[in-house]
């Protein structure tokens, strides 16, 4: 059984509208700011498809505090990587949300990764956990993917030079053992990937499998795409097994990770719309547009439906040669200068683009 891809479309958009539906409620009735947007834009009744539902851009977490539980039981506070003065996103967890949104990935994961915890090397300094209540991106996805791995080994100093003795030493300790890798796509290309072909070294991961996100953007702007980044990667590091993965820290958990096709995936409890940049209409399968992302797992704050700024193409759904159901898509980059105008402006925006169906 592929659960969590196991849903056809029929069931999977029910299961979906039902759940996603309430979840506006309860932030309708738990959330000041996000009712006053939803009013002005006339979106407080249910909506009866998953098109129709009123979304937010994902920008208005960097303007605005969304809390729809007691500030008492938040536990734990997750900001968006941000270069400096840049202002960065705040996602407020509760427990039931935090639980939810591990369960969750290790559901999404197991098809992938099995149910063992096998050795794990974070590509990765281990400095970036200092704080444990409040978690940079970075922190949140260590901390969250650790949990598939066991005798952990950070690889980059805090210099974020790579510590390739001890690397080497990890590796000859678990020969014969497969080995699990994560960090993410810029980072290991920069300081990993770089390094190890500038001084030459020479290191073969052997039985390893890397699970990568984040950071394409900056690999794109130098002309690295997702075939390049894959065999650069088996070639000079020897890693056998790559899967990328699209997520973002206001919908934790709700990841959508690549099929051996190299198709993203969207599980059970999460979707994806793509919509026209201009017009917010919805836009058919194979046409490129502003991906909206669906979780069922955002219930400490209104992140359950979210326009992103990634443009994004839905290659078809409940048909990947993979066997996996759902819709399987590919990330094709950012909107230009993606940063909107101005706090009036998200606010706006914020309203659903204008319109509903």
């Amino acid at each position: 059984m592929d659960y969590p891809y196991n849903l056809h479309v029929q069931l999977k958009q029910q299961q979906l509208l039902q759940g996603l539906n309430e979840l506006t409620l309860h932030h309708i009735d738990n959330n000041a700011a996000y009712r006053a947007m939803l009013e002005k834009s006339g979106s407080l009744q249910q909506s009866t498809r998953l098109q129709a539902l009123p979304y937010l851009p994902v920008q208005l977490f960097k303007l605005m505090d969304l809390i729809s539980v007691p500030q008492e039981r938040i536990v734990k506070v997750l900001t968006s990587s941000g270069t400096t003065g840049q202002q960065v996103s705040k996602i407020y967890l509760d427990k039931e949300t935090a639980l939810q949104q591990s369960k969750a990935l290790v559901e999404v994961m197991k098809p992938i990764l099995g149910t063992q915890r096998i050795p794990m090397i974070i590509l990765d300094t281990k400095s970036v956990l200092k704080d444990r209540r409040s978690f940079s991106a970075r922190g949140a996805g260590i901390l969250g993917f650790a949990n598939f791995g066991r005798q952990h080994f950070y690889a980059l100093n805090d210099d974020m030079s790579v510590d390739w003795e001890g690397l080497a030493q990890f590796i000859s300790q678990h020969e014969g053992t497969q080995i699990l890798l994560f960090g993410f796509t810029y980072m290991i290309w920069k300081h990993v990937y770089l390094e190890a072909k500038q001084k030459e070294i020479s290191i073969n991961f052997g039985d390893s499998l890397l699970i990568h996100g984040g950071g394409w953007k900056k690999l794109q702007d130098e002309a690295v795409d997702a075939a390049t980044f894959k065999s650069e990667l088996q070639r000079v590091l020897g890693i056998r097994q790559i899967h990328n993965y699209y997520g973002m820290v206001e919908q934790v958990g709700s990841i959508f990770v690549e099929c051996k096709h190299g198709h993203l995936h969207t599980p059970n409890f999460a979707d994806v719309i793509i919509r026209d940049p201009i017009t917010f209409e919805v836009l058919p399968n194979g046409q490129q547009g502003l991906i909206q992302v669906l979780s069922l797992l955002p219930k400490s704050y209104p992140g359950h439906s979210l326009l992103t700024e990634d443009l994004g193409v839905i290659h078809g759904e409940d048909d990947c040669p993979c066997g996996w159901k759902g819709k399987y898509f590919s990330v094709e980059g950012r909107i230009p200068k993606a940063e909107l105008r101005g706090c009036s402006d998200t606010y706006a925006f914020g309203q659903g683009g204008g319109k509903h169906e």
